[in-house]
């Protein structure tokens, strides 16, 4: 059985930080203007098909879902990553 993982990293559009050597290398960085649709664009990459989603601790504080609904579900990994200076 191969097991494919697709993953993406979501972090705040002001965020300058977080995630550059991931967005340098080409990877999937999305950044989100409006903090309050957090769920909204975790559902969104979830229905794109990314199984693991890495996401700035400044972006998983405006999210319910991830806690209600993602982390019931075996096929979906949420990643809270903190900041530099936690």
């Amino acid at each position: 059985m191969v097991i494919k993982m697709a993953i993406s990293w979501l972090k705040s559009s002001n965020d300058n930080k977080s995630f550059k050597l991931f967005k340098g290398l080409g990877m999937d960085v999305y950044e989100i203007d409006d903090l309050e649709k957090t769920d909204e664009k975790i559902k969104e990459l979830v229905e794109q098909k990314y199984n693991t989603i890495v996401i700035s601790n400044e972006v998983a504080s405006f999210s319910e879902d991830i806690i209600k609904r993602y982390n019931k579900i075996e096929d979906i990994n949420i990643i809270i990553a903190s900041g530099r200076n936690n």
